[in-house]
């Protein structure tokens, strides 16, 4: 990296971060604001809505303002830069206007794969712990899918039926268990309830009542408990809306195996929820392109302001398109992948109209 290349990026990064404290920081206040009084109602302490609650949604806040962050650094150091003419001044020494891009790209690129990171292994387990506090005291509106009459499709011979799953102690009640080949039924297991043993990972079915169907007849047997080994597991039984959000990416991708193999519906929402996940660090380099195509483009009446004011309108529009767009994806209208993709894809193509049309 020359000389230029070092200055742009510290300027970049000290912009950043200086924005991206002052988001955080105001998002805490007006959400501390918002909800005091419930923490207060419900017995909250400080310390325990800092430790708990706090310090696991700061790993979301940043990820969710980050590329709005950058992108406003983005207009602020170029946009400086071409106001001061120090852009045509690097442009006279023969520095092309591509080659002046590389430190905002370089940089754009190494807050993608933090984001990445902090969004496939960081942030999973700090926004389970949140939830748990938002689920005892804020008492916000249940974000189950389903609870009650539950169907899985254990594998292609059994069929499993809960009337009613309790997700906190990843207890059952009224199952029942039907086994078949292709031509008949071959066993039914009625159940009163089924309990998840974690040290053996396996199903402890109470009060059991099987029936056989033979050639012959019913044959009827009774046991007190039994353990049986079934592949679907309790985060199958207990669906949510966020389920996605407390998972890391290999623990995504086997969540949406073990849902589409088990029968479920429904599984177009966690498969846009993942796409998204995967896309939007992604969007920080492609802000970073409109940034620089906005910011480095002729000179307007109104400095500075008009060029932040023009950029946010900008950002506004690709966080409301990603929006409009993903409920097509999560109810099945849209391919999952391409309902996530699609806002990127568009604002790339501006972007490299902006970059196309700036002053080289």
């Amino acid at each position: 990296m020359t000389r230029i290349d070092r200055f742009i990026f510290v300027r970049l990064l000290l912009a950043t971060l200086m924005v991206l404290g002052v988001l955080v920081f105001i998002f805490i206040v007006i959400d501390f604001s918002e909800n005091s009084d419930t923490f207060s109602d419900r017995g909250a302490e400080l310390s325990e809505i800092w430790s708990r609650y706090y310090l696991n949604y700061i790993p979301e806040m940043v990820r969710l303002v980050s590329p709005v962050a950058v992108f406003v650094a983005v207009l602020l150091v170029a946009g400086q830069m071409s106001e001061r003419l120090e852009l045509t001044a690097i442009k006279s020494a023969g520095v092309s206007f591509y080659r002046f891009m590389v430190p905002f790209l370089l940089f754009a690129t190494l807050v993608t794969g933090v984001l990445s990171y902090l969004d496939g292994y960081v942030i999973p387990g700090a926004n389970t712990e949140r939830f748990d506090f938002e689920r005892q005291y804020l008492a916000r509106g249940t974000d189950r899918i389903d609870r009650s009459r539950l169907y899985r499709q254990e594998n292609e011979s059994t069929l499993l039926t809960v009337n009613y799953f309790d997700n906190r102690s990843a207890m059952g009640y009224h199952v029942r268990i039907f086994r078949f080949d292709d031509k008949r039924v071959q066993e039914i297991v009625d159940a009163a309830r089924m309990e998840w043993q974690e040290e053996t990972r396996q199903w402890r079915l109470i009060r059991v009542e099987r029936r056989v169907f033979t050639e012959n007849g019913i044959e009827r047997f009774s046991h007190h408990q039994t353990d049986t080994t079934l592949s679907v597991l309790p985060r199958d039984m207990a669906r949510s809306t966020n389920d996605i959000y407390r998972l890391t990416y290999p623990e995504i991708v086997d969540y949406i195996r073990s849902l589409e193999r088990s029968g479920v519906g429904g599984v177009s929402l966690p498969k846009v929820q993942f796409f998204g996940k995967l896309f939007y660090p992604l969007g920080t380099i492609v802000i970073t392109l409109v940034g620089l195509g906005i910011s480095t483009s002729n000179r307007r009446k109104g400095g500075r302001g008009v060029l932040l004011g023009t950029g946010l309108i900008v950002i506004f529009f690709y966080l409301i398109i990603m929006k409009i767009i993903e409920p097509f994806g999560a109810s099945g209208q849209l391919d999952p992948l391409w309902a996530a993709a699609a806002p990127h894809l568009l604002f790339l193509f501006i972007s490299l109209i902006l970059i196309w049309r700036a002053p080289k």
